[in-house]
């Protein structure tokens, strides 16, 4: 088969053959019809995050996929040969440990007991073929009228997905989401639509995506914030008709804390704070704004192992719109000229690659 490698973090990349993985104990072998790449996937390869943890040596990166199921191991019950399926990048240790180790397929690994797992599954999704284990897949069903790219693009929402439930986001409640116009925020928009959350602030900077953002229909408000926490506190607050019940932070790579703490100024007495998103400089959290207010922070990483199963039952039934992202396909071999692209996509757009 082909599959790309990477020598190390702003190593070389390669586009060369290999041999076909076979699946070990409690494994799936999956034929690659799509894979999703990640926005930073250019600097990544570059080296440009060194705080990145990749396999040791030559291995294959990217994360999320779909496929077609072309074997299993032993001790695998419900998986079949030719069954469409999703790839999550999220792999959690199958034991009952305090603390499960957990990596991200082809991209990150954090602390010895993650390293080792890592070790077990090197390879990533921008290949012809992945093996993985069986907790990562998810079967497709009743979806035959998605492409694989379209497939491809309910993989994003699996981490928005994954903080908005630890939020416990409610039918009828209302919510700001930070960071709205990245691809998760946009898909965090999304999702907090067909979750039933009766007004949705979606806030950011890029004001031509805020635009596409409130075009989505009459429960989103858009605010431009402008990097002023007091005076972004009132605009939330004004949009979300008073107070909001949960603020979702999905800022990536932020060099500041006022969008954070203007989101937390906007909720109501016990209202909920979930941090997904990354930042530069320490988060000064007011003390006694929270204490008194009764606020609940809460950080998440990732998401639940049937994450993608209750995404593809939302699709199903038409509540979740997936396909308001639309996608840009590119062959395998083009991976360079994807990257490039997928780093310039904006929230509502998923560059994939798929192999011949």
């Amino acid at each position: 088969m082909k599959a790309w490698r990477l020598e190390r973090l702003g190593g070389a990349l390669e586009f060369a053959d290999v041999a076909i993985p076979t699946p070990g104990p409690g494994d799936v072998v999956v034929k690659l019809e799509a894979s999703a790449l990640m926005s930073y996937l250019k600097a990544y390869v570059e080296g440009t995050l060194p705080f990145y943890n990749p396999p040791d040596g030559w291995f294959t990166p990217g994360g999320n996929g779909v496929g077609v199921i072309h074997a299993v191991g032993r001790e695998v019950y419900h998986l079949k040969q030719g069954e469409r399926v999703l790839v999550s990048s999220h792999i959690v240790a199958n034991e009952n440990a305090r603390d499960p180790a957990q990596f991200l397929l082809g991209v990150t690994a954090a602390g010895p007991a993650a390293k080792a797992l890592q070790r077990n599954w090197r390879d990533g999704t921008l290949a012809d073929y992945v093996r993985v284990p069986k907790s990562s897949v998810t079967p497709v069903k009743g979806m035959d009228w998605a492409s694989p790219e379209q497939l491809c693009v309910l993989t994003r929402f699996a981490v928005p997905f994954g903080g908005l439930i630890r939020g416990r986001l409610a039918a009828g409640e209302t919510i700001i989401v930070t960071g709205a116009t990245g691809a998760y925020g946009s898909a965090a928009v999304l999702l907090a639509l067909a979750l039933g959350a009766a007004r949705i602030v979606a806030a950011g900077r890029n004001t031509a995506m805020l635009d596409a953002l409130g075009r989505l229909g009459p429960r989103v408000t858009t605010v431009a914030l402008g990097g002023d926490a007091g005076a972004d506190s009132e605009r939330l607050r004004a949009a979300s008709g008073g107070s909001a019940d949960l603020a979702f932070d999905m800022v990536g790579n932020a060099r500041d804390a006022n969008a954070t703490l203007a989101a937390l100024r906007s909720l109501r007495r016990g209202g909920r704070l979930v941090l997904m998103g990354s930042m530069t400089v320490p988060l000064p959290i007011p003390y006694l704004d929270v204490m008194l207010n009764d606020i609940e922070i809460l950080g998440q990483f990732m998401y639940p192992q049937n994450a993608l199963m209750r995404l593809c039952e939302l699709a199903r039934s038409e509540l979740l719109d997936f396909r308001a992202v639309q996608t840009r396909a590119f062959p395998l071999e083009a991976l360079p000229e994807a990257m490039a692209a997928a780093a310039k996509a904006g929230g509502l757009e998923c560059v994939v690659v798929r192999p011949s």
